[in-house]
């Protein structure tokens, strides 16, 4: 199925909005509201680039936990606009948009915002074309420790923990592309799906990163070759 596809599976941990923010004298959630522009207009390129899956890190679980509650407040009524946009929009229907939202968002966001969620993810279910991934509330190495807890006390055989997570039905993650100048990996950030993937590291904040900048990171990608420990 991927064959027909430019690249599998990209995914974004769009690190720099609150420094972003900082950096204009505004307040932390200016730097969010600055990041949902860019992630609209990401999302648009890699349909373009014909990218089978996009994975979005939007909120970790100690970004909903250690932050003050104003800040929380604001980036949870930023993701229901989000996701009320994602259902009425004909942009996403016509490109075959299905939206997954992964993490423990269920057991941490208000009911009125898991209802919208459900709704979002059922108007969706039904489209094959792309996927929309968002990571909201998520933890990779939570998700590990319960995909172990779950697959010791399942009844049946399994041959991978890869059934057990919550990103079990996503493929392997081809690319990882980090913004905000700080090379590395977060909180075991999707460490079973991107045991192979390739890195792409940039200096600049999220709100700044544009569309041809994640073209240029996918065609650099595409340039390089893979030997998966070969």
């Amino acid at each position: 199925m991927l064959e027909k596809y430019s690249v599998g599976h990209v995914a974004i941990i769009p690190d720099g909005n609150r420094r972003w923010a900082k950096a204009k004298g505004e307040m932390p959630w200016a730097g969010h509201e600055a990041g949902v522009k860019a992630f609209e207009h990401i999302l648009r390129k890699a349909h373009e680039l014909n990218i089978y899956c996009t994975s979005f890190w939007g909120m970790s679980r100690d970004n909903m936990t250690k932050r003050e509650n104003r800040e929380v407040q604001v980036l949870l009524k930023i993701f229901e606009n989000v996701i009320k946009k994602a259902i009425e929009s004909k942009e996403l229907a016509e490109n075959g948009v299905r939206l997954s939202i992964i993490g423990e968002w269920r057991e941490q966001f208000p009911r009125s915002l898991v209802e919208i969620f459900d709704r979002a993810i059922e108007t969706t279910r039904s489209r094959t074309r792309h996927v929309l991934n968002l990571m909201l509330c998520y933890d990779g190495k939570s998700e590990m420790q319960k995909a172990f807890e779950n697959a010791r006390s399942s009844q049946k055989d399994f041959s991978s923990p890869k059934e057990f997570l919550m990103t079990k039905d996503l493929p392997p993650v081809d690319l990882v592309i980090r913004t905000g100048g700080e090379p590395h990996l977060s909180a075991g950030f999707m460490m079973w799906d991107t045991a192979d993937a390739q890195l792409s590291f940039t200096d600049k904040l999220w709100p700044d990163f544009t569309p041809e900048d994640f073209e240029a990171a996918v065609e650099d990608f595409k340039r390089r070759e893979r030997r998966f420990g070969a």
